[in-house]
């Protein structure tokens, strides 16, 4: 817009220089002309950052009486009306829509000294003009605060889609690789315990945690390098089977209902749930046995990890684990509880699907 004004500007001081050349204009309207370039060309961009009113304003009556100047002397010259039409335009840039009505309310009178009739229509066709000029102005406006607010939105939306795979990544991280490490350490404690009076106990214990280890790596790789790819489709119910069989505890696996598929995302967090419980199960709770339970049979799906331990000692709230379960559930629509006794925990997660 400023370019185009800039331009505007120059050409309408060219035309009034072309017209004094040729003997049609009075040759002194140039200099207020000029005068009027100059400040309409240079000076609005020192304006319009002052903060505060009255520069703007005066800047506007500044430009006003140049104009009139130009456009008496010249005796309503072509360039002249072109200078007109940049003072609205840098009106309605700079000043409230009151200023701009008056601005444009004004320019009629300046053919006050022609004859009733002409001056009339001359007075109708430069008010439209100037109200035309005003309103596209208005719109190009509207449109430039349009876009900036897109972008601006934009960006928030970018900042918060950041914020959301950062916090993905930081529940996957806790959720696989914190699940891992868990196992590895209860396996190294255990053959460390047998190593002396049962090497081959020892030794089938370790191939358990060098097989978690490789399981941990694999996950920080499909953290880090491949962060939107989903997870291969295996069924929920084998993927479940196979986590009981490193639990630490002896774990059960009943599913109720008939299978049926369900997001990729509900899947996912069902599953992070089974780890997050088993993890804590083996950390925490103190228990004999635990049981996964996988119900299909209700109009969403329902996971619960259950254990007969000794109940949950701390806040309910949990740690970072229940936390990144908690977001899950409430991104998918669904919700997390955890219910404790001194006979046994039960983590609970229900989804639609």
């Amino acid at each position: 817009m400023k370019p185009a004004m800039a331009a505007l500007t120059v050409a309408a001081f060219l035309t009034l220089l072309v017209d004094v050349a040729g003997g049609h204009r009075d040759g002194l309207a140039l200099l207020p002309g000029l005068l009027f370039t100059v400040a309409a060309t240079l000076g609005f961009a020192r304006v319009e950052g002052r903060g505060r009113r009255r520069f703007p304003y005066a800047y506007i009556a500044v430009l006003f009486l140049l104009g009139f100047a130009v456009f008496v002397i010249s005796a309503a010259s072509v360039g002249a009306t072109l200078m007109l039409v940049v003072l609205v335009i840098q009106t309605t840039l700079l000043l409230p829509l009151t200023a701009v009505v008056v601005v444009v309310v004004l320019l009629p009178f300046l053919h006050t000294g022609m004859a009733p009739a002409e001056g009339i229509r001359e007075g109708l066709s430069l008010l439209a003009v100037g109200a035309f000029a005003a309103v596209v102005t208005k719109l190009l406006m509207r449109e430039r605060d349009a876009r900036t607010a897109l972008a601006r939105a934009q960006l928030r939306v970018e900042a918060l889609a950041v914020l959301e795979e950062r916090n993905r990544v930081a529940r996957d991280i806790h959720d696989g690789l914190g699940h891992a490490l868990t196992v590895v350490q209860m396996q190294i404690k255990a053959a460390r315990a047998v190593l002396a009076a049962r090497p081959d106990r020892a030794d089938e214990m370790l191939s358990k945690a060098q097989h978690q280890a490789e399981e941990a790596l694999q996950e920080v790789r499909r953290s880090v390098g491949a962060l939107r790819e989903p997870r291969p489709p295996v069924p929920l119910p084998e993927a479940l089977r196979a986590l009981t069989e490193t639990a630490g505890v002896p774990t059960g696996l009943e599913v109720r209902g008939e299978r049926r598929p369900l997001p990729a995302e509900a899947e996912e967090s069902l599953f992070r749930a089974a780890q997050e419980g088993l993890t804590n199960v083996r950390k925490h709770a103190h228990a004999t046995k635990a049981e996964l339970v996988l119900d299909y049979s209700r109009p969403g799906v329902r996971l619960e990890v259950r254990d007969d331990g000794a109940g949950l000692t701390g806040s309910a709230d949990g740690g970072f684990g229940l936390l990144g379960l908690r977001e899950r559930a409430t991104q998918l629509g669904g919700r997390l509880t955890l219910d404790s006794a001194p006979g046994g925990a039960t983590l609970r997660m229900e989804l639609p699907g």
